[in-house]
């Protein structure tokens, strides 16, 4: 009977994950989405086809005690998306989560504050591509998304691709941003990739497939932050600046 339960929700996840990538949903959300529907299989035994509005209580209950709004909306989600496009089933507890509503100011770094972030990068990849987020007012997954191809130097503009919501969008190129992309690019010369991955040196940068790894960026952001001593979350958008020489 386990082994035969085990089965029936292995071949639903795989349907799941199917209706996933075929809505078109960013790889982050499908991750999200994939991971609730695991946890949530974890808890009552692999049987989530049938349950009840009390059981669905009980657990979102447990999951606000120990995670996230944020992770509580993305299960919620998850398993709304389950029901829909797996189960073909109607949402058995509507209203049943009420996340409280907050809003949250950007950190906004200073022109002096990132003068000091870019000083004290002592990696030139780092540098440069903190420098480009901060003047082109990116996301980071954005910023290690961009292509040679995006750079539209004539028209003095960036082509912003899958962004927020899966929408493409059009920035301004101020001129000093597009001589370092252009000082850098002049270093590395992959064909593709503004921001290519940095195993294997320069030279293995000109051939790399792949942009630089989000998680070391991030790490080495938070470390410059804090070496700094910059009570900031992240490196908002911002005006243009001439990048500080080191």
């Amino acid at each position: 009977m386990e082994a035969a339960t085990k089965a029936h929700f292995d071949k639903n996840y795989q349907t799941h994950l199917q209706h996933l990538q075929l809505k078109g949903l960013r790889p982050k959300t499908i991750e999200a989405y994939s991971r609730a529907i695991r946890r949530i299989g974890a808890r009552f035994d692999q049987q989530i086809d049938n349950l009840s509005e009390p059981q669905l209580t009980d657990y979102f209950t447990e999951l606000v005690a120990s995670h996230s709004w944020s992770s509580v909306k993305l299960d919620l989600y998850g398993l709304k998306f389950y029901y829909a496009h797996v189960l073909r089933k109607p949402w058995v507890a509507p209203g049943l989560l009420r996340p409280p509503k907050s809003t949250r100011l950007p950190d906004i770094v200073t022109v002096a504050e990132a003068k000091r972030i870019f000083a004290a990068t002592r990696m030139v990849s780092y540098r440069v591509f903190f420098f480009i987020l901060y003047s082109l007012g990116l996301r980071l997954g954005e910023g290690l998304r961009l292509q040679v191809g995006d750079i539209d130097a004539a028209r003095a503009r960036v082509h912003i691709r899958n962004a927020k919501g899966n929408r493409d969008r059009l920035v301004p190129l101020p001129q000093t941003t597009y001589q370092v992309l252009q000082r850098f690019w002049q270093v590395h010369r992959n064909p593709l990739l503004l921001f290519p991955s940095r195993h294997g040196g320069v030279k293995g940068a000109a051939t790399a497939t792949t942009p630089m790894d989000s998680g070391g960026v991030q790490t080495a952001l938070h470390q410059v932050v804090a070496a700094c001593g910059l009570k900031k979350r992240s490196l908002p958008t911002a005006c243009a600046m001439p990048m500080p020489r080191t």
